[in-house]
């Protein structure tokens, strides 16, 4: 005990000396809290929380492990590796080791007195045969989907996570800033994205952008240079870049960037695993007028969103208005991605993962709230020749909204 005192010592000091944030303890009691509501509005006797993000969230850890919340009672956070580095990093008080899943069943029989008779799992992301094991763990039990309760949660981001994201921002600013300096005519996408990446991490960048679904991956050297801009691929937004390989077809390529072409440069950050959105427009000298004006109506998009942003908005509304802009504007058939494979969003949300709600898009009528982020980004796509846009991260506030990414709204030239 007091070996293990001693090393949860030694990597509390070592963590705060190279500026970890932990989660407040008041800020994960008020999320179970809110959880717990739900849960029996909906039914839903006990959650069983693993997926990593959503486990962080009620958390503050990602170590290896399970936590199961009972509508009442403790929650019980059950470890399985490694269990010194998540009682430092997690203020729950009931914490426990697991050697295997045979163990999980015990424990929560040992905590509760008795088995729930509905249990929350996340059914969008759990994998077939991990349903079937706990469906084999836990007989007594109905299983029930929770991930639409904790999906309808996480939307709404507290001042600690819009601060977190806020510093993403300002990682994002000096990212973008540093970028001008190196990039030059003749290299190639992918190579500006990495020095890009670099910088990036020596400001604390993580390197990875999560996402909620099993056959996606996010990247953060989304560098398009001219007509690799036009090329859609796997992904559901406006335009895909070429890529490295079939093996991964989106983003930065090998080709060399050259002068006076647009190239759009959609690069994320993740900050104590919090993500910020963006995408500004750099250019090797001046872009052809064609570009230039497609980027100032996207602009013109993105402030008019800017200017419906307030608690009570209609999500889908906003969406509208964007796209009766853009075919007033003359580009009806190149806003969101090319005629015939466009995108029918203009913002989505985004925190712990790409893709959170809510989505100003097409059949997502209902308001924006306080405390929503989302990322907003009007872009404008002509095939065979390159595409242009502009995005930023915003947080819905009492009476409007504050912009995350304070990057100045200009095209990058050099």
């Amino acid at each position: 005990m007091e070996h293990e005192k001693w090393v949860r010592k030694a990597l509390y000091s070592a963590t705060q000396s190279l500026g970890f944030h932990y989660t407040p303890k008041d800020e994960i009691r008020r999320r179970i809290l809110l959880l717990r509501a739900g849960m029996e509005k909906s039914g839903i006797e006990a959650a069983l929380i693993n997926q990593k993000m959503d486990f962080f969230y009620f958390t503050g850890t990602t170590q290896n492990g399970h936590l199961f919340i009972p509508v009442e009672g403790e929650p019980l956070l059950l470890i399985r590796r490694e269990r010194e580095r998540a009682l430092i990093e997690t203020p729950l008080e009931t914490v426990a080791d697991i050697k295997s899943m045979r163990d999980l069943q015990r424990r929560v029989r040992q905590h509760q007195e008795k088995i729930p008779e509905t249990l929350g799992l996340e059914l969008d992301v759990l994998p077939v045969k991990d349903y079937f094991k706990y469906q084999d763990l836990f007989p007594e039990a109905k299983i029930m989907d929770i991930a639409g309760v904790i999906r309808d949660l996480r939307k709404i981001k507290s001042p600690f996570e819009a601060g977190l994201m806020r510093k993403a921002g300002e990682i994002g600013q000096q990212v973008y800033r540093e970028a001008r300096t190196f990039l030059k005519s003749g290299m190639s996408e992918i190579e500006f994205a990495g020095l890009m990446e670099a910088t990036a991490k020596r400001y604390g960048h993580e390197g990875l952008l999560r996402v909620r679904d099993i056959n996606y991956e996010a990247y953060t050297w989304h560098v398009l240079g001219g007509p690799n801009g036009g090329i859609v691929s796997q992904s559901d937004s406006p335009m895909g870049g070429l890529g490295l390989s079939p093996a991964f077809p989106v983003g930065a390529s090998l080709r060399p960037m050259r002068a006076r072409e647009p190239i759009l440069v959609d690069f994320g950050i993740c900050y104590h695993g919090y993500q910020i959105d963006e995408t500004r427009m750099f250019s090797i000298g001046k872009m052809p007028d064609k570009f230039f004006d497609a980027y100032k109506a996207c602009v013109e998009i993105h402030d008019a969103v800017l200017e419906e942003t307030r608690p009570g908005m209609d999500c889908e509304h906003i969406f509208r208005k964007t796209v009766k802009m853009a075919k007033k504007l003359g580009y009806s058939d190149s806003f969101l991605g090319p005629a015939g494979l466009q995108t029918r969003f203009v913002g989505h949300g985004v925190g712990l993962e790409l893709g959170e709600l809510p989505y100003l898009a097409q059949g997502h009528s209902y308001p924006l709230e306080q405390g929503m982020t989302f990322a907003v980004e009007p872009k404008i796509v002509f095939p065979g020749e390159g595409s242009v846009g502009i995005e930023n991260t915003v947080w819905v506030t009492g009476d409007g909204y504050e912009v995350l990414t304070p990057l100045e709204q200009v095209i990058l030239e050099v």
